[in-house]
This record gives C-alpha cells, structure tokens and sequence, in this order.
C-alpha cells in the first residue's frame, strides 16, 4: 500500500491515523471498504476506498490523492483490522454514501466502456481504416524523405538545429495519424551532443528508417512481428480483443516497479511485472487525462496471482490483467545475475529491434563507482551495469554496501532504478 502514497510524508501521516479507536463505523467487501475518521474538530471525514481500482474519496479538504486518511484505511484493510460486511460479492451491509459512490464509478466505467466500442467500430469501418492507411503511408513516405535529407545534408548541421527541426517532422506524423512515431523523432532533439553524438543520432535515423521499410512490406513480415511494427507506427489493438484472443500467462507476478510519465496532457504509467515461476517480463499501461486516476491497483513490492492477456508482437511484452486470484502479497522478486540480464535484453532485440526500455530484476548486487565517479551495480561475478539516476542517496543509504535486489528500466544510457528490495529494510520505492 506505500506504493500508493503521493510521497513519504503522506505515507508518514496515514501511519498515524491508520488505528481503529480513530474510526468509526468501518466495514469492507469484495469490491470497498469504508469508515469515518475522526478530524481535528467535531467534524469527521467519510472516507471510502474501491479495491478494483483502487480508487479513493474522502470529505476531508486535502489536496492529496490519496488523502492521509484513504491510505490509513487501506493500511488497517490489509492488516485485518476491518470487519467485512454483507454477502460475499454484495453491497448489503454498505452505508448509503458508500453505496451510492461504487454505483456512480461503475455507471462511469460502463459509459466509458460504450464509447470506446463505439470508437472501435468507427475503426473497423473498412472505408475508415482505408483512409487512415492512405494517410499513414503519405505521411511514411514524408518521413523517409526527411530522413534522407538529413543524411545527405550532414549530420553536423544538427548540432545547432532549433527544436523546431524535429517537432514539425513529429507533428507532421501525428496529422497522418502515425502518431507513434512522434515521440520518437522528438526523442532526436535530445541526444546529448557530446562526444559521439553523430553515430548516436545516425543510428536512430536508421532505426526510424527500417520501421518505415519494415511497414511498407509488411505483409512479407511473420505475423508477431508485422504486429510489432503496426504498433510502433501507432495501430492500436482494442482491449477486448486482446483479452477474448491475446496469449494468456497466469502466473505469480511480481510488480517490480513503476513509473509515471507526463507528456502534453496526457499522463501514462508504466508498471513492470515478473513471473515468478516463468521468469517473464510484462508491461501494464495505462493512461490518464487531467482531472482523472490513474490505475494504482498493480503497487510495486507486492506479488499477484493473475492470468495475463498480452498484446501480439514478435516480441509480447504489454499485457493487460485479464484476471486475479486472491489478495496482493508482499514478497521478493526472483531476479537473475547482470549477465543472465544481458542475455535476455539481447534475446529481445533480436525479436524487437526498436526497443527502447527493458525491465531488469538483478539479485544480489552492490554499488560501486568507477574510477571517474560513475555509480554502477555489480554482482558476485563482476558484472557490472551503469546507473542513471538523479539522485542516488537513497539508494546508497538502504544498500549500505551491503547486497540488495534492484529492479528499474533499462535503456541504452543505463539502468533507471524503480524499486530495492533488502534483507532488513523490505521493499523501498526508489
């Protein structure tokens, strides 16, 4: 349930008020639970959870989400101190205001629901789908021109390019509705010019010319990786039919990590699982707008018994949770040796050859630094990988020089640390 917190000080807070002679009138089932927290005044604040989101709502008129008193709630839900109510899987014993508020997400969701087949519709329509492959490979062909202009114009010009040089190359995809490829081509203007830097920008260039190639002979592709490519110029599977066909894996998943990105208005979190006894990696996404939640059902530390539905791809990494089994447990992740990680990373690029992150779950390794300062992790081989963070104290204060098990995203600049796990300390978000 930390992983929930906005930060440590909430976390703090909620520990304080996360006692039942605070509450009163408490209860939970299958889908919330609830109770009123006392307040500073005569007042109290009704405060209520939805464990299928989980979703949060208090009276109280803090800014947080969730609030101290949302986390307290959770705290005493997970360590048994809330009494359930009603039938297994029914509402009977909810107060009104909580009852009232599950209905209101659950009519929410099903509008939502509606609108999104509607959408998928619009998409199926064979004209509608003719004129966006239309639109895709104008806006392709465009994009491999531009790419060769570079080339032939000389890479050092770039050096000193305005940013406008790559958000109008960005926005011109999105108008041809090959809007995955935006972030990548802006992803250009922020190559460190630093020593190298032209063979660094060339290969991403060629990179963003194979997946054009690639999908102008896509129909000579091997289905996972035509998939692939769609995807990465910006077709989309719908959910529903990725949870009715997709490839399911259940499995005792550990959620290794997360991460949330804000880009325009959009905000999307990347949660990272492993399977215990598959040793498979998976991405869960999921996106929100300004004024909306994210998903925090999937918290970092913990293990869940699901089945996964994941999306097609040469190299099937993005899933969704098609269905749970039991409560969230704490536990430690299985990882493997630096090596054992190299090894997988390559495996994966050969199938995926525009990876840019991949999930690590290292077991047994300390901090080092190199001779010019560098933070790295090294295992009882050797082995070492170098880290990019921007700041490092908390995890050198938890490792202590002692061997710890780290999990984080890895792109080509190194490894980004989400979350350690230690014999003493447990599970510290990073």
């Amino acid at each position: 349930m930390l992983g929930l917190a906005s930060d440590a000080s909430s976390a703090k807070a909620a520990g304080g008020v996360a006692k039942p002679a605070k509450w009163a009138g408490t209860g939970c089932d299958d889908e919330a639970v609830w109770g009123e927290c006392q307040g500073s005044g005569r007042s109290s604040y009704r405060t209520c959870a939805d464990l299928t989101g989980p979703a949060f709502r208090c009276t109280c008129p803090s800014r947080k989400f969730p609030c101290k008193h949302a986390l307290a709630l959770l705290f005493m839900w997970a360590d048994g101190l809330i009494k359930a109510e009603g039938a297994p899987g029914g509402a009977e014993g909810r107060p009104g205001w909580v009852a009232e508020w599950v209905e209101d997400r659950r009519e929410r969701a099903g509008r939502a629901a509606e609108r999104r087949a509607a959408s998928a519709a619009r998409v199926r329509d064979p004209k509608t789908a003719e004129r966006r492959a239309r639109r895709v490979d104008d806006g392709l062909a465009e994009l491999d021109q531009w790419l060769r202009d570079q080339v032939a114009h000389g890479l050092a010009q770039a050096e000193k390019a305005p940013y406008r040089l790559w958000d109008d190359a960005a926005r011109r995809l999105v108008d041809a509705q090959a809007g995955a490829l935006a972030g990548p081509v802006r992803g250009l203007a922020a190559i460190p010019r630093r020593p190298g830097w032209p063979g660094r920008l060339l290969e991403e260039y060629a990179l963003l010319r194979l997946l054009v190639r690639a999908y102008r002979r896509q129909e000579e592709l091997p289905e996972g990786l035509r998939e692939t490519v769609r995807s990465r110029v910006g077709f989309t599977v719908p959910q529903e039919e990725v949870l009715s066909g997709g490839e399911r894996v259940r499995d005792l998943w550990s959620v290794t990590g997360s991460r949330d990105t804000a880009q325009d208005l959009l905000t999307t979190r990347r949660v990272w699982l492993r399977g215990s006894r598959t040793g498979r990696p998976a991405l869960v996404l999921s996106f929100a707008a300004p004024g909306t939640s994210l998903d925090g059902s999937l918290v970092a530390g913990t293990q869940v018994d699901a089945e996964l539905a994941f999306y097609p791809g040469a190299q099937p990494l993005r899933a969704l949770v098609a269905e749970r089994y039991g409560a969230p447990m704490r536990g430690t992740p299985a990882g493997t040796s630096v090596r054992g990680f190299l090894d997988e990373h390559a495996a994966a690029l050969a199938l995926d050859p525009w990876l840019d992150r991949w999930p690590a779950t290292l077991e047994d390794v300390r901090l080092a630094r190199t001779g010019g300062g560098d933070l790295h992790v090294v295992d009882g081989a050797g082995d070492a990988l170098p880290l990019r963070m921007g700041d490092p104290w908390r995890l050198l204060a938890l490792s202590g020089g002692g061997a710890v098990t780290l999990a984080g995203e890895w792109r080509p600049r190194g490894l980004r640390p989400l979350t350690a796990w230690h014999e003493d300390e447990g599970t510290v978000i990073l």
